[in-house]
């Protein structure tokens, strides 16, 4: 009901692209707004036949929390291909290249764009190389172009440059930026990685940017104006969209985040918007609000734990989750959740060095970690899904959608 009537507006500005779908959109859908997310990306497509349609998809976890077997990935990607998706912006929370391979070449086997992602993190154990290395292995699988995921604002522009133009340097490949605005660096991140050569970056309209979002694309269109770097976009027809989005906005105010400006704890936290909002929510849910910065600061040593991981989803959950377990209980790690657990015995892939030794052999209890791709040890699953959602189905008297595979992967 918000998007629809602006739609017609954002197909005609001539962006590179929308991200409309995937990620945490798939869940709120059927969360919190009672509809149905294939619909959804059908009637947006109807909608905006002109600009490419671009989704976030977490590998072979796909829009889940776990690993799919390689059947329902390849369903997945045939079916969001058939319903309108045409740009996969693929990433794995571990940045193993082998969590990505499949749903890259899924992608790519329908005929859309698969674009890989380097989920951009800091720590001892994430060089210059590191991010050059990840990048040979993702054009070896088999991508479109590549994007920088920066999603904890964290990515300096001195680096943003550095990164940039050393990609572009080695490899040829288009290259795509994505900066979150948390903590204040993403406008000149984006800027210099610009002067260096990035062929697109992210931005959200005025009204809907900044804080836990990404920069204004209003602002970066007139910085760039004029330059060899001029975008060509209709600074009036964004403000239209702006002033829309600015009354949407108004609707929804009770789901604001406590961020007002820009927050530089998370220059130490590495902590992602959506996760940060995520954290205050399940703190005053459990009437510890007041335990936020303590909560902030054990994430970044849960983080060394686990070997040092990117904090994004699922990732960040699961560090979140343990930091405030080992904040609320007095006792670090008193209380190990299960998907912590997981990341220890080696379940959701390679970690950028070795987890703690201590935690590991406490959670293996003599057995042997995970060293294959995750996916491996998984059977098909496709056939015993819809199979399930079928009788379910039956046994309620619900009608599934014409295409019944829809509700089965929405369902798996």
């Amino acid at each position: 009901d918000d998007m629809l009537p602006i739609a017609a507006a954002l197909d005609d500005v001539g962006y590179g692209s929308l991200e409309c779908w995937g990620g945490a959109t798939f869940d709120a859908c059927i969360r919190f707004l009672g509809e149905d997310p294939w619909l959804r990306l059908r009637e947006l497509k109807k909608a905006m036949p002109k600009t490419p349609l671009q989704m976030l998809l977490r590998g072979q976890n796909l829009l889940g929390y776990r690993h799919y077997a390689d059947d329902v990935v390849e369903r997945f990607v045939e079916r969001a291909v058939k319903n309108g998706m045409d740009v996969f912006r693929v990433f794995d929370a571990m940045n193993d290249p082998r969590n990505m391979k499949a749903a890259l070449q899924a992608v790519r086997s329908h005929g859309a764009h698969a674009q890989g992602t380097l989920s951009y993190t800091t720590s001892p154990a994430h060089t210059l190389q590191t991010w050059l290395d990840l990048t040979e292995q993702l054009l070896e699988t088999g991508v479109d172009s590549i994007a920088i995921k920066d999603m904890s604002g964290i990515l300096t522009p001195m680096a943003a440059y550095e990164l940039v133009s050393e990609i572009k340097k080695r490899f040829e490949v288009r290259l795509h930026l994505h900066c979150h605005a948390t903590t204040g660096m993403a406008e000149m991140a984006l800027l210099k990685a610009i002067e260096a050569g990035v062929d697109g970056v992210d931005t959200a309209i005025s009204s809907m940017s900044a804080t836990y979002g990404h920069p204004a694309t209003e602002a970066l269109v007139a910085t760039l104006a004029g330059t060899e770097h001029d975008t060509g976009l209709d600074i009036l027809k964004l403000e239209n969209i702006a002033a829309y989005f600015r009354e949407v906005r108004k609707k929804y105010h009770a789901f604001e985040g406590q961020l007002k400006g820009y927050d530089s704890r998370i220059l130490v936290a590495q902590v992602p918007g959506g996760m940060l909002t995520n954290l205050e929510s399940q703190l005053k849910q459990q009437n510890a609000a007041d335990k936020l910065d303590q909560v902030l600061a054990e994430i970044p040593r849960v983080r060394e734990d686990l070997g040092f991981i990117p904090l994004v989803t699922p990732t960040s959950q699961i560090v979140g989750t343990q930091a405030v377990l080992n904040v609320l209980t007095g006792e670090r790690y008193k209380t190990i959740a299960k998907e912590t657990a997981g990341i220890l015995k080696g379940e959701y892939g390679h970690t950028p060095v070795p987890v703690n030794a201590a935690l590991q052999a406490r959670v293996l209890e003599g057995g042997a970690p995970v060293t294959c791709r995750p996916a491996d040890l998984l059977k098909p699953e496709l056939a015993e899904l819809e199979a399930d959602v079928r009788r379910q189905a039956q046994e309620k008297g619900i009608t599934l959608a014409g295409n019944a595979i829809d509700d089965v992967l929405t369902v798996a």
